[in-house]
């Protein structure tokens, strides 16, 4: 019985190390990331919130870029979160997930080059406007432009200052 019971507590320590190392942290932190980015879809659906107006994966990026600290992990992240749920939850489209990781990759390297030169409060802003430019630029190539803006432009605005703001407060913290 002892013998079993120094075993077990052997696991749970090598568990916990384990834990403690840095690349387990962030496979732990990718995925929930990236399950929250399958879930907020599916919740908005289920709820019949319209969720998406507030540019949920912009947010987990930015969660991601804070949290990781390493911005090729950033770059995974935004390619990882649009492919997965699109998916499995279908959400988004094929088109329009070309688009979102190509606006959400240009945001997490752009913020890494710009963060080297200006403040975040700069930096942060540039690389969602960056990412925005991108995104439309893309859609309208990729889908047809008759359909290019889906979301209110005043809350997008809306989105991008509470993600944003929220973002440089954490990351100055985090410093």
């Amino acid at each position: 019985m002892e013998k079993k019971m120094y075993f077990c507590t052997q696991i749970i320590k090598m568990m916990i190390e384990a834990t403690t190392k840095p690349i387990v942290k962030l496979a732990v932190l990718d995925t929930v990331l990236v399950a929250a980015a399958c879930l907020i879809p599916a919740a908005s659906h289920l709820f019949a919130v319209p969720l998406y107006v507030l540019n949920p994966m912009l947010a987990l990026l930015l969660a991601g870029v804070i949290l990781g600290r390493d911005w090729r992990n950033a770059l995974v992240l935004a390619v990882l979160m649009p492919l997965v749920s699109s998916l499995l939850t279908g959400m988004p489209a094929a088109p329009k997930m070309v688009c979102m990781m190509a606006e959400l990759a240009t945001v997490a390297g752009l913020f890494h080059l710009l963060s080297r030169r200006w403040n975040a409060v700069v930096s942060v802003f540039a690389a969602i406007l960056a990412g925005k430019v991108v995104y439309y630029a893309l859609k309208a190539v990729v889908i047809a432009p008759a359909v290019l803006v889906g979301t209110e432009w005043w809350m997008q605005l809306l989105a991008v200052a509470l993600w944003g703001g929220l973002f440089v407060v954490i990351y100055k913290r985090m410093r």
